[in-house]
């Protein structure tokens, strides 16, 4: 008797071969300009150009989709940008460099407008508990970064001891996403970056002795 190898015909439900990474960006961008709620699994589906049983049997479901799409996102547009923000050694420098990348990124000409990662965590509902846990987390990591690289800061002594770096790392994290929602109403590319500029003015004067 003839497998289903044999005739063609691939078993039910079993994906057939895709570039997951494409996929999670067609994917991506449904959810970037439609928002969780409103992407469809119909319209997920052909931006994907797969069926439904692939999505289902690839990602579980379109909360396990959302997911793993938000975190190719985070991988894509900000790993890099964090990256250099811990390693640039200057904190005034690392400060003003990362808020002008947020700026090109939020605005980039073939992307939605807006972070992502802010702008899913509106409008999703109560019973969505794993997805709201998992934004608020991907967020309060953003925060730790700036918590993190703050102290560095005191340790290197270009900030002062007495900064509280609870509350500035707080500023910087609203001050990231009250940008991307300046974003999304449409600002040019010009705006965002005075705005982004403005950033750096939050750190305290450099510690005595230290040039800024």
């Amino acid at each position: 008797m003839p497998t289903q190898t044999e005739t063609g015909q691939r078993p039910k439900g079993r994906p057939r071969e895709f570039d997951r990474e494409k996929a999670l960006q067609a994917a991506l961008e449904i959810f970037w300009r439609q928002g969780y709620e409103p992407a469809s699994v119909a319209d997920l589906c052909k931006a994907m150009d797969i069926n439904p049983p692939s999505l289902y049997c690839s990602f579980g479901n379109k909360a396990g989709l959302f997911l793993e799409a938000l975190s190719h996102y985070e991988h894509i547009y900000w790993l890099e940008p964090s990256q250099k923000f811990m390693n640039e050694p200057d904190i005034y420098k690392a400060v003003a460099d990362y808020f002008t990348s947020a700026a090109k990124i939020l605005l980039a000409p073939n992307t939605p407008c807006g972070c992502m990662v802010v702008l899913a965590a509106v409008n999703i509902a109560e019973s969505e508990e794993k997805i709201i846990n998992s934004v608020r987390a991907m967020r309060m990591e953003t925060k730790k970064m700036f918590s993190d690289r703050l102290r560095q800061a005191i340790d290197d002594g270009q900030i002062p001891e007495d900064t509280d770096v609870p509350a500035l790392a707080g500023a910087l994290n609203t001050f990231l996403e009250g940008l991307s929602l300046q974003a999304r109403d449409g600002l040019f590319q010009s705006e965002l970056k005075a705005i982004a500029g403005c950033a750096v003015r939050m750190l305290p004067a450099p510690a005595r002795g230290i040039a800024p």
